[in-house]
């Protein structure tokens, strides 16, 4: 199915469109949460625009731990409401997106001393078990050591007395958010990249539309809509002080980040969930050939567009790994990739990073700006839903318009149009095997599959050529992701449409001259403008790979 109102090449078209009439709705923000109040209000019948300065899951969206997890920790801060609640989320959102999210047998080593005892840890995994209402075949076993060293050689073995395992779900966080935007586009949503709010419009002192920036050619725009929802993330305090309206409740960020090493250094075959002697909690997650651990939690107040590791988060995860894993001696140098990422969390007073809450909040301020809040990656759709709900009940008392209830509870994302999770094993496998036929190794056609799901025969049909020293399927999922994508620039295709930078850097370094230029050449691009891409893919090498000591 081809993917509508999302391609690179209808910029102009698709401003039109933005510019021309007033939409029901306006999101601020093209992270998970805008793209899952645009797919719930766009398929309730609303007219919905996003609005996202940088590209879409730029910031907190393309940086999380990649889980989409029940909130084991906040049973320990007694947030039963909040484990419940994303426990059942985790379940709908691998139903309609099981390609790219995944089931995964999580192992809690318990030591003598540790944050987690074996009575504790039964205890709260059965709550867990319950509150989240975890399927028979998902639920909590506990482990003797002697299971634990089975599972996990690699764990520390002194002062080990037992371990908790239980399933998480592990997804691929940029492009669960991109596959919502897509089907949101699909029920008629305009979303765009690349469009910077730089003011608020008001009519009769109410918040009536927004001034636009385009970031890629700098031309302006207004856009207009009866509703406007601030879905910003770390940048909520800016809207609302734009707004007048930044009162009560404020936000406090806190970054975490996360080393990537290759399987032969850190050979992880079972993901781990770990306290560290200072009390923090890690994971330690295998995926494919490579091996990624995190997250530290400290609080964040330097650039949020741009945040870095610093060698003292490095070090800290180094730290940990070989706590946790003493005979793993990894090294600075064996570190291939990173990520940092910012968490917008809803200030209290006089609590560690760790221990504010995850729990979303939605304020409306004086002018009728809507603004959502902290929350988790996991309970995206019910937030989304949420907020929808309070527009709908608006616009009924506003305008008499009555809209339908959330529908998007069974509702495939974009490429989840396979019969949810039982339906995604044999297509997984049919599909696996029609790559194989155009050349590709077993693994990475598997690979393939899971990153489009049910839009992989819209990847597979490009793959005619062997252009700009490309490989065929290389050159293909750039000019999906170009046409079907949005990918507007070189770092949105090597970044959060394949995960690259993060996962294989060394495919960024091999491809990307190739990724250029095929771009130079759709997009008509300048030298200036070429030069300017190629500086801006070294820059996000560099990112990933060298940290700062200080950040600026």
């Amino acid at each position: 199915m081809e993917i509508r109102n999302f391609s690179a090449k209808e910029r102009a078209k698709r401003y039109e469109q933005l510019t021309s009439e007033r939409h029901d709705v306006l999101v601020v923000g093209g992270g998970i949460t805008g793209a899952g109040i645009a797919l719930d209000a766009s398929s309730r019948g609303m007219k919905t625009a996003v609005l996202e300065m940088q590209d879409f899951a730029a910031g907190t969206s393309s940086r999380s731990t990649k889980l989409v997890h029940g909130g084991l920790r906040y049973l320990k801060q007694f947030e039963v409401a909040l484990v419940a609640e994303v426990g059942k989320e985790r379940a709908i959102v691998y139903e309609n997106g099981p390609h790219v999210t995944t089931p995964e047998q999580m192992l809690l080593p318990m030591h003598k001393g540790g944050t987690f005892g074996p009575f504790s840890t039964s205890i709260g995994l059965m709550v867990y078990d319950f509150l989240a209402g975890v399927k028979r075949a998902e639920r909590r076993m506990m482990l003797k050591p002697n299971e634990v060293i089975k599972k996990a050689p690699l764990v520390k073995k002194d002062d080990l007395v037992g371990g908790g395992y239980y399933v998480e779900y592990r997804t691929d966080d940029a492009r669960l958010t991109i596959e919502v935007a897509k089907e949101a586009a699909n029920h008629g949503a305009l979303l765009m990249n690349y469009a910077k709010v730089t003011g608020l419009i008001y009519e009769n002192g109410k918040v009536a539309g927004v001034h636009v920036e385009d970031q890629i050619d700098g031309a302006t725009y207004d856009v207009y809509a009866k509703k406007i929802i601030n879905a910003t993330g770390p940048w909520v305090d800016e809207l609302r002080e734009e707004d007048n309206s930044k009162k009560g409740k404020q936000l406090r960020l806190t970054k975490g980040i996360h080393l990537v090493i290759d399987q032969s250094k850190f050979p992880l075959k079972q993901a781990i969930y770990f306290d560290t002697p200072d009390g923090r909690m890690v994971f330690a997650i295998p995926r494919g050939n490579k091996a990624y651990v995190g997250t530290t939690d400290t609080f964040f107040d330097k650039n949020k567009a741009h945040p870095r590791m610093t060698t003292e988060d490095r070090d800290y995860i180094l730290d940990a790994i070989h706590y946790m894993f003493p005979d793993v001696h990894v090294t600075a140098d064996d570190v291939e990739s990173s990520w940092a990422g910012i968490r917008p969390l809803i200030y209290e007073e006089g609590k560690d990073p760790s221990e504010i809450s995850r729990k979303d909040e939605i304020w409306q301020s004086d002018s009728g700006l809507i603004t959502i809040a902290g929350g988790k990656l996991t309970g995206y759709r019910k937030m989304s839903e949420t907020v929808v709900d309070l527009v709908a009940k608006l616009l009924k008392e506003e305008e008499g318009v009555v809209y339908l209830a959330s529908r998007t509870k069974h509702m495939p994302m974009s490429g989840g149009h396979v019969g949810g999770s039982k339906g995604f094993k044999d297509f997984l496998e049919k599909k696996t095997k029609e790559l194989q036929n155009h050349g590709l190794d077993a693994n990475h056609a598997e690979e393939l599959v899971r990153l489009y799901g049910s839009n992989i025969d819209r990847v597979i049909e490009r793959m005619d050529s062997n252009a700009y020293d490309l490989p065929e399927v290389v050159y293909a999922q750039l000019i999906y992701g170009i046409e079907e994508e949005s990918v507007v620039r070189a770092i949105d295709f090597l970044i959060r449409r394949t995960g690259a930078m993060f996962f294989d850097i060394d495919f960024v370094r091999q491809y990307k001259d190739g990724v250029l230029r095929c771009m130079a050449d759709v997009f008509k691009w300048s030298d200036e403008r070429l030069k300017e891409e190629r500086e801006e893919v070294e820059k996000e090498i560099e990112i990933a790979v060298v940290p700062v000591t200080v950040e600026s």
